[in-house]
């Protein structure tokens, strides 16, 4: 019995240390700040709120999501490079402010690897090639394998529209050619909603597009959906194959994780990411995040930390070989 009630106790007092709010490193006399380097209305954006409504009674203090865009996300993420460590303000950074921007602007705000202390990724949002539908039944493409066929045999023939030069859509069509070896010319628009627009109008032939932006569309027979571009199948479209299993290799999706300023106390990090690991891991917040078709995606501190070290390796490398730059 007293073994039992030894195990017994252990267990009681390892989940009580589990679920301590992060108050007990962090002084609650001001709000923890979400910064979320984008305007309001996007993925990331409803994403933060979704867990500052869920982290208040958590962490027993406010938390408030501030949207402050600019530059491609670099102006909201240079605040918090500058912030003062002390866990009150955090940013939703993303594979653009962390892994793509610094390759693309000759002139950075701040070290993406160096200047923040990764906490947890939140969620990756697949993307999805897509075609105009009456293009591909007038061309008789039906799949990737077909796509790739027909560019390779009329080289500059077909055209992908993006939502701008070093936006991801931009950078998949890139990997895209490179590893099917084709030449497709690529379409820049001011913004995804203006290139999924010139895509239904005939203008463009193809599009990686977010996976829920392009749904509606796709279950309307207006756009034909050839692949998503995760390494697996997404829930939201299980009967579409992934482009890896047509071009091994070609994995690219869109995710979004929560930093803090460099030199964060471990002890805040470790509380933060573990008050984020247990909301990302409720019910309803995933049921929540599928109707972005996001998926919540909770991390270990340092599985996050290689995460961002190689997906900016793996975007420097694209980036380069394509010669993309901004400025």
């Amino acid at each position: 019995m007293q073994v039992r009630q030894l195990l017994k106790m252990a267990v009681a007092l390892t989940a009580t240390a589990v679920l301590l709010p992060v108050h007990a490193q962090v002084s609650t006399q001001q709000p923890i700040t979400i910064i979320v380097p984008y305007p309001a209305g996007g993925p990331l954006d409803n994403a933060a709120r979704i867990l500052a409504e869920k982290l208040k009674p958590l962490l027993k203090t406010d938390v408030i999501v501030d949207n402050r865009p600019g530059s491609g996300g670099n102006v909201g993420a240079a605040l918090v490079a500058k912030a003062p460590a002390d866990g009150h303000m955090l940013v939703m950074g993303a594979v653009a402010t962390h892994a793509i921007n610094p390759w693309l602007y000759s002139s950075m705000p701040y070290d993406a690897l160096k200047d923040f202390t990764p906490i947890t990724l939140v969620a990756r949002v697949p993307n999805v090639l897509v075609m105009n539908a009456e293009t591909a039944k007038r061309l008789r493409i039906a799949n990737t394998k077909d796509l790739i066929a027909y560019a390779r045999k009329n080289p500059g023939r077909l055209s992908y529209a993006s939502g701008g030069n070093g936006s991801a859509g931009h950078l998949a069509g890139e990997l895209f050619k490179s590893l099917a070896k084709i030449s497709v010319v690529h379409l820049p628009s001011s913004g995804a909603a203006q290139a999924q627009t010139a895509l239904l109008a005939g203008q463009s032939d193809l599009m990686f597009d977010n996976l829920a932006s392009a749904s509606a569309n796709i279950k309307s027979g207006k756009l034909l959906a050839f692949g998503v571009t995760t390494i697996n199948r997404s829930t939201s479209l299980p009967d579409v194959a992934t482009i890896n299993d047509v071009l091994p290799g070609f994995h690219i999706s869109t995710w979004f994780g929560i930093f803090g300023p460099a030199n964060l106390p471990k002890a805040t990090a470790d509380q933060l990411q573990t008050a984020f690991a247990t909301v990302l891991n409720m019910p309803d917040t995933a049921e929540k995040f599928a109707r972005m078709s996001a998926v919540p995606s909770p991390m270990s501190r340092a599985d996050f930390t290689a995460l961002v070290a190689k997906e900016h390796n793996s975007y420097g490398r694209l980036i380069k070989a394509a010669k993309i730059k901004l400025d």
